[in-house]
């Protein structure tokens, strides 16, 4: 009997574990959400050819203008900002950057006001 109850304590614990990480994911992706500024809807990614070059593409659904850049985490390498683009409200435009070689790649990708 005390074997039994080892292994559903065991069972128990790795449920809750499994829980507590299903828990904390979307704590996570509201963070990351945040990050855009307000008035801007925008998509980012890789390039399709290049790993190391990132884009952030930002439309201006606001009232007033908008001033954006991406930023990309870059491993190895230096992090990287884009060039600052202003979109006046309605205007559409693009960010883009590039990680050094020497780096592991894009890790991360962000819009910053």
């Amino acid at each position: 009997m005390r074997s039994v109850s080892k292994a559903v304590l065991r069972d128990v614990a790795a449920a809750g574990a499994a829980v507590a990480l299903v828990l904390a994911v979307p704590v996570v992706t509201a963070g990351t959400a945040a990050a855009t500024p307000p008035g801007l809807s925008c998509d980012t990614g890789k390039h399709a050819v290049d790993e190391y070059t990132g884009f952030a593409l930002c439309s201006n659904g606001g009232s007033a203008p908008q001033t954006f850049w991406v930023h990309l985490v870059c491993g190895w390498a230096p992090d990287v900002d884009g060039e600052h683009i202003t979109l006046a409200p309605g205007q559409s435009g693009q960010s883009t950057a590039h990680c050094g070689d020497i780096g592991t790649g894009i890790g991360e990708i962000s819009v910053q006001p």
